[in-house]
């Protein structure tokens, strides 16, 4: 009788260990991996190398940008219609998420249009908007965009002029960057490349 009395005591007795500590004692375990992690620079996926626990300060190869098209779509008294286009190739094993390309273009070195294609979020509400890059093709981002005529530019007037109606092109400039990162849970930063494409290129 007092073994089974004893026996009893010791059910009861495991009954009262609280299963909220193996909850915690694993949280706490999971913890710790993702800080050592964290302060030996690494991270759980890599966007240049495929696999995971891969090295997150690896060197990210910059997109590869080439002028596709600039061209003169139309033109009247008031306002001229262009077009540019830009060709991104991604030498990278991952993807990349390309945010935004800010450009200026120049005719005889003055400026005469600022451009953007994308947006940067602005606010922690914003909604990004931005392009996915493979590496698997090439891909075309362009837009058109119209230049008003002040009266104050008649020099550009006719330059613009001559290009639609006799394909006499402009002594044009562009140059600009673009703002890209690692499609990854981990890229934390933006890489910036710079660019300029002139007539004579």
């Amino acid at each position: 009788m007092r073994f089974i009395l004893t026996f009893k005591k010791c059910i009861q007795g495991s009954k009262l260990v609280n299963p909220r500590i193996f909850v915690g004692a694993a949280a706490g375990v999971l913890a710790v991996i993702l800080v050592v992690f964290t302060l030996s620079g690494t991270s759980v996926v890599s966007d240049v190398e495929g696999g995971f626990f891969s090295p997150s300060n690896q060197e990210v190869q910059p997109l590869d940008i080439e002028l596709f098209d600039f061209s003169i779509i139309e033109i009247t008294e008031k306002q001229a219609t262009l077009e540019v286009k830009f060709k991104f190739s991604n030498p990278n094993f991952k993807s990349i998420m390309l945010h935004n390309v800010k450009y200026s273009i120049y005719h005889d070195d003055v400026r005469i249009a600022v451009e953007e294609i994308g947006s940067t979020p602005e606010g922690f509400l914003a909604s990004p908007n931005y392009f996915i890059i493979t590496n698997e093709r090439p891909v075309p981002l362009g837009e058109k965009f119209t230049i008003m005529n002040t009266g104050k530019t008649p020099v550009l007037w006719e330059a613009l002029t001559s290009w639609k109606n006799s394909g006499e092109e402009l002594n044009w400039r562009i140059s600009g960057e673009a703002f890209f990162n690692l499609s990854s849970i981990t890229a934390g930063y933006e890489n910036i490349i710079e660019f300029n494409f002139s007539k004579y290129d």
